[in-house]
């Protein structure tokens, strides 16, 4: 679901700056393994091709052999709009995307492969069964929401976060919403198959109520979707609002690394390569802070386009220059995440399974060290070093090369990568 779109102008945040980066104390259970990389196996229209979760079952196999060991599902209840982002009956497991046997067939699956399955877990917000809040499946009163929503009849406590005036703002502070919200997760997980979180639209409340679900329902990996407003000119105050985010949470949870997605299109779009880089050498976005929290991404349903056409495009990585962008999230530390319509129906897929096997080989993880060696107007270049070796990447139409000694793993119009 669209949220928020991000400019490349003006943060319209005021924020007061502190000590940046973040505490290295955590080392939760819900961040998956260190060499993870997520498929978001979905795209905004993937609706239209009935039933959606035939399509991940049938690519099973595939999923598992190109080098992935999470998908990202898309919201798989019961759904006033088609996507899945207005949830009505949460323990209502058919929808637009095919029948709950047939959701749990794909999951089951992936997990005769070995791949994790991540459920998309809308819970800012719901509508009512046939109007504005009469919530049933599990059913709620008027206390669930909160006071001061588009629905007058509202009886909650304030909101602790932005409002979403597409559905009912629900009252996270509620001990019954809370015990609910995880009762129903655990019943993903035991029931349905799922295996970790995806969080939806986190900076409509607190992030400790996302550390509470986590405690409460222990998932294999769990991330959340923080996005806000970016100025490339000064992009420390954004990356920091994720970093209190992660913190928020006990450190129960990962971030998608929105930061690193505006500065690396910004970069491949107007050769402003030195914006990868920050003042102390480290990569500029989320990665160059918290790492092993940061979940690391080009486009995904909301930003980019769908298959075949169309889709939401709300801030499009170029889509030229896609690769060049799978060439640095691939190489990089943090926890990747490639988007379906750029493996399966972009023409990438090779490619991308070139450099996620590279990255596999040379045990470059969402901790390895990055020596940026380069960060100018024409290039960006790095040695990034793995548990068994290393990698060497380059982006920009200048030339770089890391010298003898080096094997190329793959490389492309104004990308290369190389292992040693």
């Amino acid at each position: 679901m669209f949220k928020k779109k991000i400019f490349g102008g003006v943060l319209s945040l005021s924020w007061a700056l502190g000590l940046f980066a973040a505490p290295a104390a955590y080392a939760g259970p819900m961040d998956g393994n260190s060499s993870d990389v997520m498929l978001q196996g979905f795209h905004w229209r993937s609706t239209e091709t009935y039933p959606w979760w035939g399509v991940i079952q049938g690519k099973a196999a595939d999923i598992k052999n190109s080098g992935f060991t999470m998908v990202w599902f898309p919201p798989s209840g019961d759904s006033a709009a088609k996507e899945g982002y207005l949830p009505r009956q949460l323990y209502g497991q058919s929808s637009s995307y095919g029948t709950d046997v047939q959701l749990k067939s794909a999951i089951g699956a992936l997990r005769t492969y070995g791949v994790k399955s991540i459920a998309d877990i809308v819970v800012n917000h719901r509508v009512g069964t046939t109007s504005w809040g009469d919530f049933t499946n599990p059913t709620w009163g008027t206390w669930s929401v909160v006071r001061g929503d588009e629905w007058t009849s509202a009886t909650g406590n304030y909101d602790t976060g932005d409002g979403f005036n597409a559905a009912r703002d629900l009252d996270h502070t509620n001990v019954t919403v809370q015990n609910d919200i995880k009762a129903w997760m655990n019943w993903l997980k035991s029931s349905i198959g799922y295996d970790g979180w995806r969080y939806d639209y986190v900076k409509g409340y607190a992030g400790s109520y996302v550390g509470n679900y986590n405690t409460g329902t222990v998932p294999y990996f769990s991330v959340g979707e923080i996005w806000t407003d970016l100025n490339l000119n000064d992009v420390n105050p954004h990356r920091q609002l994720i970093m209190n985010w992660i913190n928020a949470t006990g450190g129960n949870s990962t971030a998608f690394d929105f930061t690193t997605k505006g500065i690396l299109q910004q970069a491949v779009q107007y050769n402003e390569f030195w914006r990868l880089k920050a003042s102390d050498g480290k990569p500029q976005g989320a990665i160059g802070w918290w790492p092993a929290k940061s979940v690391t991404f080009i486009d995904n349903h909301d930003t980019g386009p769908s298959s075949p056409s169309g889709g939401q495009n709300h801030w499009p990585f170029p889509s030229d220059k896609v690769m060049q962008g799978y060439a640095y999230i691939l190489t990089h530390p943090g926890i990747p995440c490639v988007y379906w319509v750029h493996f399966y129906d972009w023409g990438h897929g090779a490619a991308i399974k070139s450099l996620m096997a590279a990255r596999r080989e040379k045990g470059v993880t969402s901790t390895s060290a990055v020596n940026i060696v380069a960060a100018d107007s024409s290039k960006y270049a790095a040695i990034i070093t793995g548990n068994t070796g290393s990698l060497a990447m380059k982006i920009g139409y200048g030339a770089w090369s890391p010298g003898a000694g080096w094997t190329l793993v793959n490389s492309g119009t104004n990308w290369a990568v190389w292992k040693q």
